[in-house]
């Protein structure tokens, strides 16, 4: 096999690699979009006014983030996850489990939001091993917002 031949076979293993990454994220916010409207609807408690706008703030950030992270997948001829099945199949996260307290939901969030940020960072990996420099820079500026809003959640929770 040629030099030409090896390195395209490594490029197509490492964009394939990329882009199962790529649908994890997807699945990933796909899911957690869901559960962030149900602590929206369900919070409850002193807190409610603050969480109940920042569930709806945060729910906006991750159909933002896969709609970005998707539209990136078809430019670099990948296919999203387009259907619930997929999405739970391949997220990461859970989906939301019962009635939880106003401090358990913050909590769940920013595990979600940790969890993100490990699957963001295998594709920050990813991306560079496929020299994707558009979409490691993507996924990078993704995780500087997400480590903000951990803090900020943290904050909330005197932690």
């Amino acid at each position: 096999m040629s030099t030409i031949q090896t390195r395209n076979n490594t490029f197509a293993n490492n964009a394939t690699a990329l882009q199962e990454v790529l649908n994890r994220q997807i699945a990933g916010w796909s899911v957690l979009y869901t559960k962030l409207h149900n602590f929206h609807w369900y919070v409850q408690g002193p807190h409610f006014f603050t969480l109940h706008a920042k569930f709806e703030e945060l729910y906006n950030l991750a159909t933002a983030n896969m709609d970005e992270v998707a539209e990136r997948l078809l430019a670099i001829g990948g296919r999203p996850v387009a259907t619930m099945g997929e999405q739970l199949r391949l997220s990461p996260i859970e989906e939301a489990q019962g009635q939880l307290s106003a401090e358990r939901m913050v909590e769940s969030v920013v595990a979600d939001l940790r969890t993100m940020v490990d699957v963001i960072h295998q594709g920050i990996h990813e991306a560079g091993e496929a020299e994707d420099n558009a979409t490691e820079d993507m996924l990078i500026g993704f995780t500087a917002a997400l480590d903000k809003e951990v803090w900020m959640l943290n904050a909330f929770l005197g932690k």
